[in-house]
């Protein structure tokens, strides 16, 4: 597995969580907003990529990395929400870790399994 697929598949987890928060909070879907919403976890999934990739010996499909990448998007996420006036509720920053998570660290738990 390329290093590409992983980077893409996670990219578009990630703005899939976006267009599922916002459907479920009835925001619309079109892509700008999606976009919109998904910036700052986008922005924490690249520090975790570059993070993982400097700090471990380990691919990108394995769990150590998606650790690394899903605490940066929840905690770069949340921290951009917050400067940039959106919400941080608490029970948004606990739905968002649990769907990232089992977003992010899924995937690479299917491909350990079945690898």
């Amino acid at each position: 597995m390329s290093r590409a697929l992983p980077a893409v598949l996670d990219v578009a987890l990630v703005v899939l969580f976006a267009a599922l928060g916002r459907r479920s909070h009835a925001e619309g879907l079109d892509v700008t907003g999606v976009l919109r919403t998904a910036a700052p976890f986008l922005a924490g999934t690249t520090v975790g990529w570059v993070v993982a990739s400097l700090t471990l010996d380990a691919v990108p499909r394995d769990l150590a990395f998606g650790a690394v990448v899903l605490v940066c998007t929840v905690v770069v996420g949340m921290l951009l929400r917050r400067v940039l006036g959106d919400g941080t509720a608490p029970s948004f920053v606990l739905v968002a870790t649990t769907v990232l998570t089992l977003l992010l660290l899924g995937w690479r738990l299917v491909v350990r399994l079945i690898g």
